[in-house]
């Protein structure tokens, strides 16, 4: 007889995408509302993008429980930098800090695959990109999550940013009006959504640019 014994896990994957796109004077975040844990849809209306800053913003899909932890982590890390700078923490300084924060749990992980999104000092947009272990890169857009198996051919497609290795460095920002991303972005989820049974239900836009934050709303395949 074959000995039987419990199988758990520390972490679980709750499904979801998660896109951002960089542009020369905004950048658009967005995920899908949907958390599921296996078959099952645990809730049709999760946001999975917070504000870490006024100009700074980060979406995340992986284990939700843990994301909330990275989350609270963050927001106080950056609590602290305001009461001894007296001062918002930039974009770029807020990607080293999550680099900082992932790669410091590398033995036991945070499982949250993040994309963070905002406006650098210079106002231009600025995506950052990571694995669960805290590397990174600044990118002109990103996909993570279930579906960014999907959506990153699409947009490479679509958009195809000049390669890290070219001398002098090019700019990764991406050509497209804010309108036309945004609709690259709408565009990319229907899309996703009709093969990823792990994202769906709604769209949530987040654009970011020298007037402030913007919210859109799609509706995706609810099934």
């Amino acid at each position: 007889m074959t000995k039987q014994r419990a199988n758990w896990s520390p972490y679980d994957n709750n499904g979801g995408s998660c896109v951002a796109i960089a542009g020369a004077d905004y950048c658009v975040i967005a995920a899908d509302t949907r958390m599921s844990t296996g078959y099952n849809i645990l809730s049709r209306e999760y946001s999975k993008i917070t504000k870490l800053a006024d100009k700074c913003l980060m979406a995340s899909s992986g284990f939700q429980a843990d994301v909330k932890a990275l989350q609270k982590h963050l927001a106080a890390r950056h609590l602290i930098y305001q009461h001894q700078h007296n001062k918002q923490m930039s974009c770029p300084a807020m990607g080293q800090l999550l680099s900082n924060t992932l790669y410091y749990k590398r033995f036991f992980p945070y499982y949250s695959f993040n994309v963070l999104g905002g406006l650098d000092s210079e106002g231009k947009g600025c995506v950052y990109t990571y694995d669960a272990v805290g590397s990174y890169e600044r990118v002109g857009y990103s996909s993570q999550g279930s579906g960014s198996t999907l959506i990153m051919p699409f947009l490479d497609n679509q958009l195809k940013s000049p390669s890290p290795l070219l001398l002098p460095a090019q700019d990764a920002v991406t050509p497209l009006s804010e309108t036309e991303a945004v609709d690259l972005v709408k565009t990319v989820f229907a899309s996703a959504t009709e093969r990823d049974i792990y994202t769906g239900d709604k769209l949530e836009i987040v654009v970011v640019n020298a007037e402030g934050i913007r919210r859109e709303y799609m509706d995706l395949r609810k099934d």
